[in-house]
């Protein structure tokens, strides 16, 4: 089940978009930070850490908003929770407009790539010296994470964006039903390799993640069959 309002509290409202955080983020929160003690020599910056993974999920889904708005769709609530986000979008519906809306979620991370490679060259070209350790550990740490969000997101498993994605390219030759039934049982194919990855890895957040995308996948694919 997606997060809504529902057990979630605003943070704030910017470029006519509701920013809101699940209640169950702050307890993971707490449990990721204190994960990572041990990884830089001042606890801030494992709190840092957190805040920039979410900093960047934020990013890419003002991209999916924003985006979803330029084509005449409507876009105006953002929820942030422990397995990342998501943009309530509601895109005309005709397949280019799906594309782009999805799309520009991952373009996001694709941009973020070049900037925080950008930032490590830059710095010490400019002679800036005197920056911690810990600032450089950081630094390398949030490119990972921008370009694990970016392949992950990217995967073909429905609903992820590349499930989305390649849905909406099926829609251009096959309707917005079939395309949506082809995604969909992808996706489902997609859950049961990464149930085999949790169970492989012995990681309970795989298998939670799993679960949600299975649960998601499986009543977009009923609901696609429901369609005469």
């Amino acid at each position: 089940m997606l997060p809504t309002r529902q057990g979630s509290f605003k943070l704030f409202r910017a470029l006519g978009i509701d920013v809101h955080l699940h209640w169950t983020w702050l307890i993971v929160a707490f449990w990721g930070v204190s994960a990572r003690q041990g990884v830089y020599t001042s606890p801030v910056w494992n709190v840092v850490e957190y805040l920039s993974l979410f900093g960047i999920v934020l990013l890419h889904e003002y991209g999916h908003s924003l985006a979803c708005r330029s084509v005449g769709g409507r876009a105006d609530q953002i929820v942030l929770w422990p397995l990342g986000g998501v943009a309530y979008v509601q895109p005309p519906f005709r397949p280019g407009a799906e594309l782009w809306s999805i799309a520009a979620g991952p373009l996001v991370n694709v941009i973020l790539v070049p900037v925080i490679y950008g930032v490590a060259w830059v710095l010490p070209a400019l002679g800036v010296t005197g920056l911690s350790p810990d600032f450089w550990s950081w630094l390398n740490t949030l490119f990972y994470i921008n370009f694990v969000i970016l392949i992950f997101n990217l995967l073909p498993v429905y609903p992820l964006d590349g499930g989305q994605i390649l849905r909406s390219l099926l829609w251009f030759g096959m309707g917005p039903r079939r395309s949506l039934l082809v995604a969909t049982s992808i996706g489902l194919v997609g859950t049961a390799g990464f149930l085999l990855l949790a169970w492989y890895w012995q990681s309970i957040w795989i298998a939670v993640l799993a679960v949600f995308i299975g649960m998601t996948c499986w009543r977009s694919f009923q609901a696609a069959r429901a369609v005469e």
